[in-house]
């Protein structure tokens, strides 16, 4: 299974954030990619107070683009995080499209970003997106994925309830603080893929955003991490671009089964 990390570096400008979007996945089918990945706020990384003015239906115009992507190119697509309306809420949702450009799959991110970070205004997703509840995994004819966004990749309680639903790749898209994501970015992805002996998938945002001046930087470094812990893909700090990795389904299968640790759990399904 050949996956593409689409890295890039989102801002105001939604159409041009689309327009980038478009030549990444063109870059990856390409490539020769089954699963091409957009990290999260792909579609608009702005002022918060502008999320609900942005945010739109799915299906929706910024989704069929992806559906649009997914059918020509013949490939699955995941878009990492469109910020979604529905019902008078905002949602930071992840989109996953099949091959024939079908919506299979949407998850609402869980765990919402609510921090102060030293020299830069305070963050507070809850503020204009509303969480969502449900744990999503999707089969593919590969393996059976399951999906995360960003912040949730501190609660290992969610990936151990993807991997107990039968998750074998993990789907973690972000737009990760620079301050957090340099102590933190490469140690939290390996630990979800070891602990659940899965691989992990993390498209990222690089780079500044937000106002001139507030300091607000995302890490970039988007990710493949194999079941064992090694990183097999890595973007850099900087630059938009596509970078792949090839799984290999059989040694996951290998390790679990000579290194059965995912048997000997103790507290139940979700633990």
């Amino acid at each position: 299974m050949r996956v593409a990390l689409c890295q890039m570096n989102a801002g105001e400008d939604v159409a041009a954030n689309l327009d980038v979007a478009d030549t990444l996945l063109r870059q990856a089918a390409e490539g020769g990619a089954d699963l091409a990945a957009l990290p999260e706020y792909y579609g608009y990384l702005g002022a918060s107070a502008r999320r609900p003015e942005v945010a739109e239906p799915i299906p929706g115009p910024a989704s069929d683009r992806l559906a649009d992507a997914a059918r020509t190119h013949e490939m699955w697509v995941l878009g990492g995080g469109l910020l979604e309306a529905d019902d008078g809420h905002v949602h930071d949702t992840a989109v996953l499209f099949d091959r024939t450009g079908e919506l299979v799959a949407r998850y609402r991110k869980i765990h919402l970003y609510d921090v102060d970070l030293p020299g830069q205004p305070p963050f507070r997703e809850s503020a204009t997106i509303t969480p969502g509840e449900e744990l999503v995994t999707h089969a593919t004819e590969f393996c059976r994925v399951g999906m995360s966004i960003c912040y949730d990749v501190r609660f290992p309680e969610l990936f151990r309830g993807l991997m107990a639903l039968g998750a074998e790749v993990l789907l973690i898209p972000a737009q990760f603080q620079f301050d957090t994501g340099k102590d933190h970015w490469h140690t939290l992805l390996r630990a979800r893929a070891i602990e659940n002996q899965c691989f992990v998938v993390a498209p990222g945002q690089w780079g500044p955003h937000g106002a001139p001046g507030s300091g607000r930087r995302s890490y970039g470094h988007s990710l493949v991490v194999d079941p064992w812990g090694r990183v097999v893909a890595e973007a850099p700090e900087e630059g938009t671009g596509v970078w792949f990795a090839d799984l290999d389904l059989t040694e996951l299968r290998r390790i679990r089964r000579t290194f059965p640790a995912l048997q000997h759990r103790r507290l139940g399904f979700s633990c």
